[in-house]
């Protein structure tokens, strides 16, 4: 068993001891549904023929449809996507989507694969779990190494064989064939409003808010550009490369075109650099985890200078570090509230495609805003009422609604 799946399962273990959850629906809710590997044969370009392993998760679907995305990565593991699987059941659960939760990927690397091997790959992936998923049943999205143009091929894999369009069986597609306005900032834009939410709490004001953002790809580039116009200082960013610090803050646009230009922040004029791992200890207001899991750990969270750390990557803080932080009164905004921006908007990406009917931009950031909101504020006041922190108060919220529905649906047969 590996360090994500372990994390996932203490924390539901902790969580369920808390509520007092009956045996029998924790029982449940630390298994899945079903489970699918799927063999993907393809033709690479050489003429040769190549076997991939692909798998799709399907954690609990009591509360409506599975929702996750895909993944292309060369060291994925299943136990990965059980975690993933797991905590997108919390994260839709808690932020009031009715969606249960999924994982799905193929063990590849995307870097060393032809746009048209990657086309096959996907079209054969997408054949091979068609019996799981549907418009009803489970709906893709895309997630590490994968975007539009994968989403397209889903897609329309799905299309030829139903023998009809049907826009609505991925969500984060392109805007001509059924996507939604809004949907690539959506993760970013949510972790904004979180912040926003979280200084309200502390009495902090967002001009001159010192930030700290560890991985600055799609979804920690979103947040220092929101946050950057909002008059906020980001003063260290980071790729898997290595990151920049600047105390007297670093311009959005400016590091981005550097980053487009040479591929990584290094000898970014004016700054010092700095190691992922270094970047998490620097002085500031708030500290961004946006890169990938297990980074805040026992042995560094000690160290964490940050008045607040909002989670925008799946499973950045392991629990040891959780109790550390919860001790030095650190509040930690969990990943399953505050980067739920993405599902939510690919929730109504869905909902637009079923029904045909598209919304401005300004509908879809405003009724993001007003969920991620409302789900601040049912978590914070959980968490001030039984004196405990931030994520066992999201966990809570979230597993008492799937417990519940559980209970009120009962046993078939």
């Amino acid at each position: 068993m590996n360090n994500a799946l372990q994390t996932a399962l203490t924390q539901l273990d902790a969580v369920s001891k808390f509520m007092k959850l009956p045996d029998d629906i924790h029982q449940t809710l630390r298994n899945f549904d079903r489970i699918l590997t799927v063999a993907i044969p393809i033709r690479m370009d050489n003429d040769s023929i190549r076997v991939f392993t692909g798998f799709r998760v399907q954690h609990n679907g009591t509360r409506g449809p599975y929702k996750g995305g895909v993944r292309y990565h060369p060291e994925l593991t299943l136990d990965d996507l059980k975690a993933l699987a797991m905590e997108m059941s919390w994260k839709c659960s808690l932020v009031g989507v009715p969606f249960g939760g999924a994982k799905g990927g193929v063990i590849c690397n995307p870097k060393e694969l032809s746009r048209g091997e990657l086309e096959r790959i996907t079209r054969r992936y997408t054949y091979a779990i068609m019996p799981i998923i549907g418009i009803e049943k489970d709906i893709p999205a895309p997630d590490v190494n994968t975007n539009e143009q994968i989403m397209s091929w889903m897609m329309d894999t799905y299309s030829m064989n139903s023998g009809y369009c049907t826009p609505g069986i991925v969500t984060g597609k392109p805007i001509n064939i059924g996507g939604s306005l809004g949907r690539t900032d959506a993760t970013g834009l949510g972790i904004v409003f979180t912040i926003e939410n979280a200084i309200k709490h502390k009495k902090m004001a967002l001009k001159g808010l010192r930030v700290v953002i560890q991985g600055y790809g799609n979804v920690g580039s979103a947040v220092g550009k929101f946050l950057d116009e909002s008059g906020c200082k980001i003063v260290a960013v980071s790729s898997s490369k290595g990151g920049i610090y600047n105390p007297k803050g670093l311009n959005h646009t400016a590091i981005m075109k550097y980053y487009q230009e040479h591929g990584s922040f290094d000898r970014f004029p004016k700054t010092e650099p700095v190691t992922n791992a270094s970047l998490l200890e620097l002085p500031c207001d708030v500290l961004v985890p946006a890169a990938m899991g297990n980074q805040i750990t026992g042995e560094n969270a000690y160290k964490i200078k940050a008045k607040i750390i909002v989670e925008g990557a799946n499973g950045p803080t392991t629990p040891e570090a959780d109790q550390i932080l919860t001790n030095r009164k650190i509040p930690v905004i969990p990943d399953i509230l505050a980067n739920a921006g993405g599902v939510i908007v690919s929730y109504f990406e869905w909902v637009q495609d079923v029904q045909s009917y598209f919304w401005c931009e300004n509908e879809v950031n405003g009724r993001l805003k007003n969920l991620m909101d409302r789900s601040y504020e049912e978590v914070y006041a959980l968490s001030k009422e039984k004196g405990t922190n931030m994520r066992t108060a999201a966990m809570a919220i979230a597993i008492k609604k799937i417990a519940d529905a559980i209970s009120v649906r009962g046993l078939y047969p």
